[in-house]
């Protein structure tokens, strides 16, 4: 549970940074993350950081109307009677330290974005063109975003952000190379830039970050009111 308990956390951080990127700050509280306004395409308006988070500890702390999303870190709500219906089921995924990196193979070459050009190209290659500035640049002071470039275009990438020992992996993706590729390039980047860290993040298909040396601590759920 330790695990779970402490990504639960580094998603709700790096969830409040993309809302503070875009000018709506969170709130902590012992038992989740909140926003009382709309969250940006993507990002829930609640996180629970306990298991014992009641519907109340979420909801008191949104707009609960259509559009709302909540991120139920260990599965234990039942919001139906809220209007919420389930919107996907995940597994929280864990990675101990790598010791040595090791190279994505093939022609792959990776970097850290570093300029707002740079960013614009990346979220194109992520979201496949559908969305535009949901990775404003001062996104880059709160967090690592890695792109794999192969013959000078983005073909994969992903997004590391540190709280501690750990380092949250999410936004994992490929669009002209293949995922296990992706991961591995993101594994490597993420041991040779914070030694000695842990890996966490959530996925609704584990497998491919099972195969890179992920194993699965505990279910979570996104539920949606329509």
């Amino acid at each position: 549970m330790t695990y779970v308990l402490e990504a639960a956390r580094n998603n709700a951080a790096w969830c409040d940074a993309m809302c503070r990127a875009h000018g709506l700050p969170g709130r902590f509280t012992s038992r989740a993350w909140t926003n009382p306004r709309r969250t940006p395409p993507y990002y829930p308006d609640a996180v629970t950081l306990t298991p014992d988070a009641t519907a109340a500890d979420v909801l008191d702390g949104i707009d609960p109307g259509p559009g709302a999303s909540v991120k139920d870190s260990f599965a234990t709500l039942d919001l139906t009677s809220h209007g919420f219906h389930v919107l996907f089921d995940a597994r929280w995924i864990h990675r101990p330290a790598t010791p040595e990196a090791k190279g994505a193979g093939g022609a792959v070459g990776w970097e850290v974005v570093r300029t707002p050009e740079a960013l614009r190209e990346w979220e194109q290659a992520c979201f496949d063109g559908e969305t535009q500035g949901l990775f404003p640049a001062s996104l880059l002071a709160e967090a690592t975003v890695l792109a794999g470039r192969r013959d000078g275009g983005i073909v994969c990438g992903s997004v590391l952000n540190s709280t501690g020992r750990l380092i949250g992996v999410s936004n994992v993706f490929a669009d002209g190379c293949d995922l296990d590729s992706a991961w591995q390039g993101t594994i490597a980047q993420a041991a040779a830039l914070f030694p000695g860290h842990h890996l966490v993040g959530y996925e609704s298909d584990p497998e491919p970050a099972v195969r890179q040396g992920f194993t699965t601590t505990g279910p979570l759920r996104v539920w949606l009111h329509s």
